[in-house]
This record gives structure tokens, sequence and C-alpha cells, in this order.
């Protein structure tokens, strides 16, 4: 009686043991990282939720490879990064990561001063400035350009820069009149320069030609282990995430604010840009869809813009 006593004390002692460590598991904020730009202005209203709950630990970079790192040793739970960064990803960790969300489609715009360019054919002979020399910017301004039978070798001239910070300066100083960039810096400038106008949605332009995928922008990532071992924070990240775009599409004015607070743009920029930068929530087969086709674009372009191949269904996680 007394060993079987004893026994059952054990049992006891090592489940309440079991369950106060799944228990601290389950208490463990989900860390989350996400880039200063667009990417992350969906995050705010969940970020400022977040401040009576310490449900997560928020980190934003300034860069990519700032939270790349941190994503492989498994020291971040969710990422929002670029699109292609997440397939390279997919591929350098051998599947360790799953896409959950679409969260930011195009961001690029073709700005002039003045009125010439009012579709893709205008653009031939024209000198355009731009950023992303190698990089997905230049990749979806070549599809758009191809697909709408211009070469972008030879029917226009593209003067590429380091950063869109020159671009922007240039446009504000007088030097150039047509240039491709991104948001927030189109409102930006257009802030300083009233003559600015946005020629072209390269979002809607990539639509007509390529409408079984989309341009885009940011997504949602996840580690493999923490989709298994935590899917309770899954669904309770990703409903979160839902509302929290919505808020920031519905009420720009307040997210506006807290975009400030996080250094990604000032207020009035930022409210002025949010309807532009394609602020989305999009999962499940539509998502998989989309990037599917984005990605196949860049890979026929370069292999190594999305880590050497395409991922396989695996990649997509949809819920």
């Amino acid at each position: 009686m007394k060993r079987f006593l004893i026994a059952l004390l054990t049992l006891a002692l090592t489940l309440s043991w079991g369950l106060a460590v799944h228990a601290q598991e389950q208490a463990q904020p989900v860390r989350v990282a996400s880039l200063k730009g667009p990417t992350s202005m969906g995050l705010v209203k969940l970020m400022q939720d977040d401040r009576e709950t310490g449900a997560y630990s928020f980190t934003v970079s300034g860069t990519a490879d700032e939270i790349v790192p941190l994503l492989v040793k498994g020291e971040l739970d969710i990422a929002l990064v670029p699109c292609n960064l997440a397939s390279v990803l997919y591929n350098k960790t051998e599947g360790g990561v799953q896409v959950a969300a679409i969260n930011t489609l195009g961001v690029l715009y073709i700005v002039e001063v003045g009125d010439a360019v009012n579709s893709v054919a205008d653009l031939k002979g024209t000198t355009l400035y731009a950023t992303g020399k190698g990089t997905t910017p230049e990749y979806a301004l070549n599809a758009i350009l191809r697909g709408n039978g211009l070469d972008p070798e030879s029917d226009l001239t593209i003067e590429y820069k380091a950063e869109a910070t020159e671009v922007a300066s240039a446009l504000n100083a007088g030097q150039v009149s047509l240039a491709m960039l991104p948001q927030p810096y189109v409102s930006a400038v257009s802030a300083q320069n009233p003559q600015l106008r946005i020629a072209l949605d390269l979002t809607q332009c990539w639509d007509q030609v390529m409408p079984d995928s989309a341009l885009i922008t940011g997504v949602v990532l996840m580690r493999r282990d923490f989709v298994q071992e935590r899917p309770e924070a899954v669904s309770a990240f990703m409903e979160a995430y839902r509302a929290s775009t919505a808020y920031t599409n519905e009420h720009p004015q307040e997210a506006s604010a807290w975009i400030e607070e996080l250094g990604i743009a000032q207020a009035a920029v930022a409210e002025k840009a949010i309807p532009y930068c394609n602020i989305v929530c999009i999962e499940g087969e539509e998502m998989q869809e989309k990037i599917a086709g984005y990605l196949d674009s860049l890979y026929q372009q370069d292999p190594t813009s999305v880590g050497g191949a395409l991922p396989d269904e695996s990649f997509y996680y949809v819920g």
C-alpha cells in the first residue's frame, strides 16, 4: 500500500510539473519582427493593443538582414518580410518556415511632373529613374514592361539609383520628371511638390498583364516549429492581425500617429500614404495562388531571387 501511495504521489507530481512547464511555454510572448515600411503599417493597432496584454514581443528593424539570422536561429516566431525573401528562407532552411498571409500588395508607382505618361505604352522613349536594381522592384517593372510589349533594355532608359531617397531628392530639386518610387516616398515627395502626380499604379498594371497572380511586397512568415507547437497562438495572432490591418485602412489618422512613433514615416505623410500602400491580409488558397504566380515571374527572370527553386505546397500555411 505504501509503495502504491508513493507511486501515485510521484505520478501526480510529474503531471503537475508537466502542466506547469506547458503553461509556462504557452505564456511565453510570441516574438514578432517587422520592417520599417509599409509591411509594418498594418501591425500598429495590434502593437498598441498588446501594451495591455503583453502577449507579443515586437521588433521593428531597418533592414531584413537584421531579421533573417534571428528567424533562422529560432529566436523569432513570426516575421513580416518581403515575399521573395520568404521563398529564399524556405529554401535555405529546407522548409523550416511557412507563409501564412500576404500583408502588403504592390507599393510601387510611376510618378511624373507633367502629363505625358498615362499608360505603360507611354513609357517608350522616356528616361525613368528608379531604385531596386537587381531586386524585386526591377523584376516587377521588367515583367510589366514586357507584358505590354516593351523591352526594358531598348525601348526606354532606366536609370537606377542606390536609394529611394536619391530619386526623391532629384524629383524635389527638379532634376528629373519621371520616376518609379515606393510608398511612402511618393506621398512624402508629393507633399513637397504639388506638381507631382501618380501616373501609373504598378499593382494595377501587374494585374492587367498577370491576372492570376499579384504584385506582392510583404508576407507574414512563421517558423514551422512554432506553427506546429503553438497552433492556438498562431490562430490568435492571425485573428488579431486581420483586425489590425482593417483598422489601419479604416482609421488612417489614428494609425498614422502610431506609424510615426515607430519611425516609419511622419504622421501626415503616413496618413496620405496608407490608401496607396495596399495593406491587406490575404490568406488560404487565394494567398497561395497569388504568391505562386508572383514567385514564378521572379524565378523566370532570376532563380536566385527566390532562393534557386520555387517552393512547393508545404510553403503555404492555409490554416
